[in-house]
């Protein structure tokens, strides 16, 4: 509105992986209102578009789709129940799954929320949420297994599923612990319980198989969506058959919806992973986005500034003021807010567009002489940020 351009660095909290205008997404768009814009039912495009999605991801053995990331959540959670026959649903502090009133609880919650282990106090992030829902939740600190393993003794013949990122995006990018998924998976299978892994972030960042195909864990149940629509409205679960069989009309789990699997949205989903799976489309997108981390650890060195830069794929975080490793929330709770937000300040000052939270990303239409010109201007706002910091000190 103000009228300057801007190079983007944040793509739509990871949803326009190809850009804001890829032609594919166009002519699919456009092929679609041919079609019809609203049709009522399933036509073969949308079974054409499972089918691509059980061949690509391991967990997947059917699909369902659906709209927004918070939706579904909601109904993976509520599949679970039905499957399980229990109730109790066990989810990890800074893990954000959607406003949902089933798994809306302590996506980033104040320091004091995080202790070093154990159970913590189940804190709603939204106004509005039932109290008596809180009792149907466990929060946890993530890369803990000790502290999952004594919930699970304690009440695992009441816990439904366990839902996670599998890389924690939504908190800084947090990598998994080497053996910790796995142990998670073991876990869950002794308690007789779902695994859940919510790739609606990680999923199709470093391959179309997921976080899951680079990890060696297969979940029970996974949540896609953002990159997965080209940009378009569309979400998925997708799981294992004999979980996916509760939903109607195999099962008794209603899941309808007049604007699920959209024509528009489905083919554009079709057209994002006739791009995806071409042999050269992830080696060139991790290229740039490593060249892009590797740019920017050398800005804020330069600018003597202490931050972290976390990456997966096509995604990274900055973490003010955090020079270690973090391994779960609590690590990146504390970081320096004054100076993070002063930086994004000073980055759309100086012409970058990035969202002041804990994670940004590049598309496949960002060119070589994009990253170089976003990281010149991000070396303004990092010495910008720098003096800033030195003038707040004397």
């Amino acid at each position: 509105m103000d009228g300057r351009d801007l190079i983007d660095l944040e793509m739509s909290f990871g949803a326009a992986l190809l850009g804001h205008g890829h032609p594919a997404i166009v002519q699919a768009v456009t092929e679609a209102l041919r079609w019809g814009l609203l049709t009522g039912h399933d036509t073969p495009h949308q079974i054409e578009l499972a089918q691509r999605l059980v061949a690509l991801i391991p967990s997947a053995e059917m699909v369902r789709f659906t709209v927004t990331g918070t939706e579904t959540t909601w109904h993976a959670a509520r599949i679970a129940r039905a499957f399980t026959g229990r109730d109790l649903v066990v989810k990890f502090e800074g893990h954000f799954h959607g406003f949902n009133d089933t798994l809306g609880y302590n996506f980033w919650p104040p320091p004091d929320h995080s202790p070093a282990s154990g159970e913590t106090r189940v804190r709603p992030e939204s106004a509005g949420t039932p109290e008596a829902d809180r009792a149907l939740v466990r929060v946890l600190p993530w890369n803990d297994l000790d502290a999952l393993r004594t919930l699970l003794h304690g009440e695992g013949d009441r816990v439904a599923a366990v839902v996670m990122e599998p890389v924690n995006i939504d908190s800084g990018t947090i990598h998994p612990l080497p053996g910790y998924l796995a142990g998670v998976r073991e876990l869950v299978d002794r308690h007789g319980a779902l695994l859940v892994f919510d790739e609606i972030l990680s999923g199709f960042r470093t391959n179309t198989g997921g976080a899951q195909a680079d990890l060696g864990v297969t979940p029970d149940l996974t949540t896609i969506g953002k990159a997965v629509g080209g940009g378009m409205p569309l979400s998925a679960i997708c799981g294992r058959r004999d979980v996916m069989t509760t939903v109607a009309p195999a099962g008794p789990v209603i899941h309808s919806g007049t604007f699920l699997s959209h024509l528009t949205a489905v083919l554009a989903a079709s057209a994002f992973l006739d791009v995806a799976t071409e042999p050269g489309f992830y080696p060139s997108l991790i290229t740039k986005a490593d060249r892009l981390v590797s740019g920017l650890r050398e800005v804020f060195r330069n600018a003597d500034l202490p931050v972290r830069v976390q990456q997966y794929g096509a995604r990274f975080s900055l973490l003010f003021g955090i020079i270690e490793e973090p391994r779960r929330y609590r690590d990146v709770a504390r970081e320096d807010r004054l100076l993070s937000d002063a930086f994004y300040r000073h980055a759309l000052d100086v012409g970058v567009y990035l969202n002041p939270g804990w994670h940004h990303g590049i598309s496949s239409a960002h060119t070589d002489a994009d990253i170089d010109e976003a990281l010149e201007h991000l070396q303004v706002a990092a010495d910008r940020t720098a003096a800033m910091r030195d003038t707040r000190s004397a």
